[in-house]
């Protein structure tokens, strides 16, 4: 043990991925030193050498985690009864109060200068952003599983509201501003089409594709590229964890996939990975989460 403390006073570990140096304290195993890249979550492992103290002098990122690295999760289904169910128990830690840092952050790059925007938020719960954008003068439209969540989203902020079938789709309702800028549909969000809601300029994707079945992320990713314009900006958040230690949602996310589910459509660059773990991630048996931003740019 005294040797090992020795190796960590002595030598700091590098990401080799990310380029920065590790937060993460390491332990040992099986004269193995291994620790997590706070930055963008790669698995590192230093080999202790056969001579007291020697240590190769590279990290090892084959760890990292990758598409075909996603454990049980793959086979994992969330029926929607279940997220029903969520809402009425109000079981939806996955619900932010205050606008999301990333989306304020990056704001500029969403709208790229433009005004007067079509905006689309998937499985949009009764996301705060909505109100704050269709503030800005944006159109906004929202589609939404729970009724509930709908509700709530006017009554949060106060905003009168009109319900009218969808008389495209059996059984879907849709939720829309007495000032006519937000609208939200109330139904799966695989019934929808853009003869129906239209296309838009711009996407902000947090809390959707990590809550859509890994199986479905192909549907999911083929329907959301049939409602985006040419030219238009989506912001996509996923999340990073060790799959084989939680069963999500939200889902782990590889950036190979959304590169396999997008890149032939659109140019694909992530602009930041931020570290968000806290208590009941610790609860769900996890050593790190980070959320990490995209921005999906389709061009004409």
């Amino acid at each position: 043990m005294e040797r090992h403390q020795n190796l960590k006073s002595r030598l700091p570990l590098y990401c080799s991925f990310g380029g920065l140096q590790l937060s993460k304290e390491p332990h040992f195993d099986d004269h193995q030193m291994i620790t997590v890249c706070c930055c963008c979550g790669t698995f590192l492992t230093k080999k202790l050498q056969a001579f007291p103290g020697d240590m190769d002098h590279s990290a090892d990122a084959s760890g990292l985690l990758e598409g075909s690295d996603i454990g049980s999760q793959k086979e994992r289904v969330v029926t929607e009864e279940e997220w029903l169910q969520k809402w009425e128990m109000g079981n939806i830690g996955f619900h932010k109060e205050q606008r999301h840092p990333l989306l304020q952050k990056y704001l500029d790059v969403l709208l790229n200068g433009r005004s007067g925007l079509r905006i689309f938020f998937p499985l949009c719960g009764k996301a705060v952003e909505m109100k704050w954008l269709a503030d800005m003068g944006h159109t906004v439209v929202g589609v939404e599983v729970s009724e509930q969540a709908v509700k709530e989203f006017f009554s949060d902020h106060s905003l009168p509201y009109c319900e009218e079938p969808v008389p495209e789709i059996s059984g879907a309702k849709m939720f829309q501003s007495t000032s006519g800028n937000i609208s939200l549909y109330c139904c799966s969000i695989y019934d929808l089409s853009s003869s129906i809601v239209g296309k838009f300029d711009g996407v902000w994707d947090r809390g959707a594709l990590v809550a859509v079945n890994p199986c479905d992320r192909q549907r999911y990713a083929s329907l959301m590229i049939s409602l985006v314009e040419k030219n238009s900006s989506y912001l996509l958040v996923t999340v990073s964890y060790d799959p084989n230690k939680h069963k999500g949602p939200p889902f782990y996310v590889p950036e190979s996939e959304i590169k396999s589910l997008f890149g032939n459509c659109c140019e694909i660059r992530c602009l930041e990975k931020v570290d968000d773990f806290s208590e009941r991630h610790r609860q769900w048996g996890l050593d790190y989460f980070l959320e990490v931003l995209y921005l999906l740019k389709f061009v004409a």
